[in-house]
């Protein structure tokens, strides 16, 4: 059952967390690599087509991803790093945070949410951070009904020419 009156509830008890690497960055779930590729693509379409290799970077840098699994199908997935800085100290950081389109309101960001901040707690982490795009209007009122604030702008400018 949900806690959050705007959230359909739905088998979470069928829902697992699947750690598709570890804090080394080595895959120990391949085949749940592969099977994350469509629902990551549903936030991030930009993706290199060798999506695999992206994924390895982003894990040598760091980059942790789980994958949230109902009856043997990816339903969520999201990235994440623990890392230090001055502003937040320890934190994660979450670089994305997916729901399949046809899974949204069932429970998965809740269960991926707090699942992140679970391993953030555990990890002794300070902060919980993410960023989110401006026009994801229906994103922020999910990370303001679960207890996440606006603290700041994130300003980007790109190194390349287009």
């Amino acid at each position: 059952m949900s806690r959050h009156p705007h959230t359909k509830t739905t088998d979470v008890a069928a829902l697992r967390i699947v750690d598709v690497n570890d804090a080394s960055g080595s895959v120990r779930e391949p085949e749940w690599l592969a099977k994350s590729e469509a629902v990551h693509r549903q936030l991030r379409p930009h993706l290199p087509s060798d999506y695999e290799g992206k994924m390895l970077r982003v894990f040598a840098g760091g980059g942790r991803l789980c994958a949230a699994v109902r009856d043997g199908v990816v339903v969520g997935v999201a990235v994440y790093r623990i890392h230090e800085n001055t502003f937040d100290g320890k934190h994660m950081y979450v670089d994305d945070l997916v729901t399949d389109e046809a899974r949204r309101s069932e429970g998965v960001g809740e269960i991926l949410l707090d699942h992140l901040q679970k391993l953030a707690r555990d990890a002794g982490c300070q902060a919980f951070t993410l960023d989110s795009g401006t026009q994801r209007q229906r994103a922020h009122r999910f990370y303001f009904r679960h207890g996440l604030t606006i603290v700041g702008f994130h300003f980007s400018r790109p190194m390349s020419e287009r």
